[in-house]
Order: structure tokens, then sequence, then C-alpha cells
């Protein structure tokens, strides 16, 4: 038996299998974004926990998300910003033959 067909301890996962209730999330705001053949939606969104920023990559169908709490959004900013620099001030690597 392979180790991830064991049985969870804790018994079975809710919503296995099942489509999940609707969540009482408002969006606040949505954007998309095609960069070459990558789909990125920016969705602002807020729950009673909070808001938060949703960000999907979607490439053939194929959809990852990553969520920030609006409590981390100025950081996720000065790190991006920081990011952005040093990709137009470090220059490319010469391609390998």
């Amino acid at each position: 038996m392979i180790s991830n067909e064991r049985p969870s301890p804790f018994g079975r996962r809710p919503y296995q299998g099942q489509p999940r209730p609707p969540s009482n999330e408002d969006t606040l705001k949505s954007e998309q974004l095609q960069i070459e053949r990558k789909t990125f939606v920016f969705t602002l969104k807020e729950n009673p926990r909070g808001r938060f920023l949703r960000i999907t990559e979607d490439v053939g169908g194929r959809r990852d998300t990553i969520i920030i709490p609006s409590t981390g959004l100025e950081d996720f900013k000065k790190l991006l910003e920081e990011m952005v620099k040093a990709a137009d001030e470090i220059p490319p690597k010469a391609p390998v033959p």
C-alpha cells in the first residue's frame, strides 16, 4: 500500500468529492491580466474574517491560487517593487548554446 492511500486518522475530509457550500464572500474588485500564455486574475474580496487578495494563475485550464490577507498587502507590494527593480537592474544571463 502506498502511504497516501492509507485512510486518514482524522476521518474523512469534508467536501471530498462534493461541491463546497457557497462561502459568504463579497467581491470588492477584480482585474484580469494576460501575460504570454498565462492569465492572472486579481480579486479583492471580503468575508467575515476580513479582506484578502486572491491571485489565480490559469494556464491551459490548470489553476493555482494564492491568498494574501489585506494586512500583508503593503509588505507584498514592497517586495514586488524590489523584484521589479532587481529584474530591471540585473542583466540576463547569456543563453546556453
